[in-house]
C-alpha cells in the first residue's frame, strides 16, 4: 500500500513541478508531445531535493490516505474531504462504498462570522498550482472585501485527489469515474458536508446560513457556471472567468483567433512560412528538405507540422504580470524579423526564405532543446531522438497507463469523452497552421490512448451535448458573472463569443470584457493592488462591487 501511495505522491509532484503553463502547452489541441511530456516529468521528479510525506486519515469509511510531496513545507495545509469514487449507482459492488481523498486548502485570516465561503475550482491541474490565489489574486481580494473564507478545491484525478484503485493507474477503466457528472457532484457534496478545521461545530456548509461564491477559470470557469445552474440552492453566486461553456469537436477558431488578434506583421510572416512549408510537404523530395531545415527530418509530415506550431500556443501564456506570464510569443515574433520594406518579386521571395530560416532557428533553439540531451549541439551530434520526443505514430507510446509519467491522460480522457476541442487548421481562408493539422490527426490520440476496457469504452467522438445541453452560449443565471479577455483564443466558445448574442452588463448578471487580455486575467493579483495595471484594478473593483451587492440584497 505504501508503495502505491508513494507513486501517487510522485505523480502529484511531477504534475505540479512541471508547471501549469508547460502542461497547458503540451496538451494543446489534443496531441500532447508524449515523449517530451515524459522527459520533462521525469526531470521534474529527479529535481526534487527531498520529499516530505504526511499521512492524513479522514472520513469514517476506512482509512483514507493523503500524501503531500514538496521540497519545502507549504504555507497552506492540505486537508482531506472523503469523496465517493462514484456518486451514482454502479454494478461493481467492490468499489461502491469506497471513498478517496479530495484535497482542499483554506485561509481563515480574513473570515468573520456571517461572511461567505469563496471556493476556487482547481480545474484540470494540481490544486497546489492555485494556492497563490489564497494570498494574492481573486480569492484574497474577495475574502478581504467580504470577510470571507477563501478555499481552493482540487478536482478529481488531478494533483493528489486520485481514487486509489487496487492497481492505481490511468487506464480506460480507472478513468471512467472522470466525467462532468461525478466532478460536479464532488463539489456539491463538499459544499454540503465540509467542516473546516478550527471551525468545528460551526455550520459553514452551503445548506446552512453561509453563502457560497463559486469561482473558476477556463474549464473550471465552465464548471462555476454549471454549478450555479445545477445547484442554485448551494451556489449563491458564480464567477465564470474565460468560461468555455460551449464544447466543440473541431476547434479551428483557437488558432484563427490568434491570427486575427496577434500582431499582424508577425502573423503575415507565419502565414507565409506555413504556405511555403505546405508547398514543400506536397512533394516527397522537397518535404525532406524543409523538415531538415527545422532539424525534424525524422518526423512524419503531420508531426512536423504540429511541432512547428508550438510557439503559437504561447499567445495564451501571456499575463499582465510578467512574473506569471510568458513573453515567448513576442520573442518568437521578434525572432522572425520585422516586416520587410523591400519591394519586387525576388526581394519578397528572399525575405520569405529569411523568415523561414529564422523560424527554423527558433524551433531548434527553443522547442527541440527541451528533449533529452538538451541543446543544438546534441541535435547536431544525433543525440536527440526526435521521433521519440515528438512522434505520434507509434501507438505504444500512448498506452503506458502508469500515473507517474502520464498525468496528461486525465484531461485527454475528459476531452475524448465529453469536451473535444481538437485544434486544427481552418478548412478555408487564411491560416497560421499547416493543413496537415487535421481533425483526424488531432483526435487520433483518443483511440491510441484509451482502448476498450472491461468496464468502459470511450465514444467514437466526444459526447459534447453533455456540456452544451447546460446552456452553451446562452447559459445565464442571476448572480452569475462572465468575465473574458478580449483577445483570448478561448473566447469564441464562451458566452462572450462573437458568435453569441451580445448581453447587457448588469449587477445581477455581470458581463465583463477586459481589454488587451487573454485567459482569466482577473484571477491573479499583487500584494499591493495599486501596482496592478489600471484595467486589472478596474476588473477587480467591479468584481468586488457586484459580489458585495449580491450579498447586501440577499441580506436586506
Amino acid at each position: 500500500m505504501i508503495l502505491s501511495l508513494l507513486l501517487v505522491a510522485a505523480t502529484a509532484a511531477s504534475a505540479s513541478h512541471l508547471g501549469y503553463q508547460e502542461e497547458t502547452n503540451l496538451l494543446r489541441g489534443g496531441i500532447p508531445q508524449v515523449g517530451l511530456f515524459k522527459a520533462l516529468t521525469k526531470e521534474a521528479i529527479g529535481n526534487l531535493e527531498s520529499a516530505q510525506l504526511d499521512e492524513f486519515v479522514a472520513g469514517d469509511q476506512g482509512s483514507q490516505h493523503l500524501l503531500s510531496s514538496s521540497s519545502s513545507p507549504p504555507k497552506w495545509k492540505a486537508h482531506c474531504f472523503p469523496q465517493p469514487i462514484t456518486h451514482f449507482p454502479t454494478t461493481d459492488p467492490s468499489i461502491t462504498n469506497e471513498t478517496f481523498c479530495q484535497r482542499y486548502w483554506f485561509n481563515p485570516e480574513h473570515f468573520v462570522a456571517g461572511g461567505p465561503v469563496i471556493v476556487l475550482d482547481g480545474g484540470e491541474t494540481s490544486g497546489a498550482n492555485r494556492l497563490p490565489f489564497l494570498e494574492t489574486g481573486i480569492l484574497d481580494i474577495l475574502a478581504r472585501a467580504t470577510n470571507g473564507l477563501p478555499v481552493v478545491l482540487e478536482h478529481r484525478f488531478y494533483g493528489e485527489s486520485f481514487p486509489y484503485f487496487p492497481n492505481h493507474n490511468l487506464s480506460t477503466d480507472s478513468l471512467r469515474w472522470l466525467n462532468n457528472g461525478e466532478a460536479l457532484e464532488d463539489s456539491a457534496e463538499f459544499m454540503r458536508g465540509v467542516e473546516f478545521e478550527g471551525f468545528e461545530g460551526v455550520d459553514l456548509t452551503a445548506e446552512g446560513p453561509t453563502k457560497w461564491i463559486y469561482y473558476g477559470g477556463s474549464y473550471a470557469g465552465a464548471r462555476a457556471a454549471h454549478m450555479r445552474k445545477l445547484y442554485p440552492d448551494l451556489v449563491f453566486g458564480g464567477i465564470a472567468s474565460s468560461a468555455v461553456t460551449r464544447a466543440e469537436i473541431f476547434y479551428s477558431d483557437y488558432m484563427d483567433a490568434i491570427r486575427q488578434w496577434a500582431p499582424q506583421d508577425c502573423m503575415l510572416n507565419v502565414q507565409t512560412s506555413v504556405l511555403i512549408v505546405d508547398a514543400h510537404l506536397d512533394h516527397p523530395r522537397l518535404a525532406k528538405k524543409i523538415k531538415k531545415l527545422f532539424g525534424l527530418e525524422a518526423l512524419e509530415d503531420d508531426d512536423f507540422a504540429s511541432v512547428i506550431s508550438s510557439p503559437l500556443s504561447a499567445w495564451q501564456a501571456r499575463n499582465w504580470d510578467p512574473k506569471v506570464g510568458s513573453t515567448k510569443f513576442f520573442d518568437f515574433c521578434d525572432a522572425l524579423g520585422a516586416e520587410s520594406k523591400l519591394v519586387g518579386k525576388h526581394s519578397k521571395e528572399k525575405r520569405a526564405w529569411e523568415v523561414l530560416e529564422n523560424y527554423a532557428g527558433w524551433i531548434k533553439k527553443h522547442e527541440i532543446k527541451k528533449c533529452p540531451e538538451d541543446g543544438t549541439d546534441a541535435l547536431a551530434k544525433g543525440k536527440i531522438d526526435i521521433e521519440e520526443c515528438f512522434g505520434t505514430h507509434n501507438d505504444t507510446k500512448f498506452q503506458d497507463i502508469s500515473a507517474e509519467a502520464n498525468p496528461w491522460r486525465a484531461w485527454i480522457f475528459h476531452s475524448c469523452t465529453e469536451w473535444g476541442y481538437y485544434q486544427g487548421a481552418p478548412l478555408t481562408g487564411p491560416r497560421i497552421l499547416s493543413n496537415r493539422m487535421t481533425l483526424e490527426y488531432t483526435h487520433k490520440i483518443c483511440q491510441q490512448s484509451f482502448p476498450p476496457g472491461q468496464h468502459f469504452q470511450i465514444p467514437t467522438w466526444p459526447n459534447i451535448s453533455i456540456v452544451n445541453d447546460l446552456g452553451g452560449y446562452a447559459l445565464e443565471m442571476d448572480r452569475l458573472a462572465f468575465i473574458d479577455g478580449d483577445s483570448d483564443p478561448w473566447r469564441p466558445v464562451t458566452p462572450q463569443s462573437d458568435h453569441a448574442v451580445k448581453r447587457n452588463d448588469t449587477i445581477l448578471r455581470p458581463v465583463k470584457l477586459i481589454e488587451d487580455a487573454v485567459h482569466h486575467f482577473d484571477e491573479n493579483g499583487l500584494a499591493n493592488p495599486l501596482e496592478e495595471p489600471p484595467r486589472i484594478q478596474r476588473i477587480h473593483a467591479e468584481i468586488v462591487e457586484f459580489v458585495r451587492s449580491w450579498l447586501r440584497e440577499e441580506d436586506a
